[in-house]
């Protein structure tokens, strides 16, 4: 692999796998579509998650470019667990703090990590160009870690539908990127 460009999805109407992005999130694609054909950067795969949210986000630029879309279940987003959580968000806050955290019928931080990081090994061992993942937050901000140990909470709180990180190997070392402009 030479390059590494992560994508989170564009805005969405819910968090069920089958959710579709909003008006706004439709948008957001063709945007996000427009950005990679003016940045110059070849993609040679794109793998996304199956959820209809991430295959909507990356569809306007596959399609412009004739390139097909490989799902890959390790792209899914990670459930916290099958109860419903009124409160989430500190929840997911107790999963950075402790990556073994893990509740009923969930995914601790620990566990989503090795299961994207499973992909990204295979990616690296092969020749493979340049390569797009299009993926969810959580799990985007769990990859990060693998580059930059100070990603947690308050940067996955930071990232933006949709979101771009170009990850790519200077001296023998990864170098991650966020090239994504909001305003673009």
């Amino acid at each position: 692999m030479d390059k590494l460009i992560l994508v989170r999805h564009s805005e969405t109407e819910g968090q069920h796998e089958d959710s579709p992005l909003t008006k706004s999130g439709v948008r957001q694609a063709q945007v996000l579509a427009n950005f990679l054909d003016q940045s110059g950067y070849e993609i040679n795969h794109i793998i996304s998650s199956p959820f209809l949210r991430a295959i909507e986000t990356i569809k306007p630029f596959a399609l412009s470019k004739g390139l097909s879309i490989k799902t890959d279940e390790r792209l899914e987003e990670r459930i916290l667990s099958h109860e419903p959580l009124d409160d989430w968000e500190e929840v997911l806050h107790d999963t950075f703090k402790d990556p073994e955290l893990k509740f009923s019928g969930g995914e601790s931080s620990q566990e989503a990590k090795k299961r994207i990081l499973s992909l990204v090994d295979e990616l690296e061992q092969e020749d493979c160009g340049n390569v797009l993942l299009v993926t969810h937050g959580n799990l985007l901000a769990l990859l990060l870690q693998k580059y930059n140990r100070e990603i947690g909470f308050y940067e996955w709180k930071r990232l933006s539908n949709p979101d771009m990180f170009l990850v790519q190997k200077q001296g023998g070392e990864y170098m991650v990127e966020r090239i994504w402009q909001e305003n673009y």
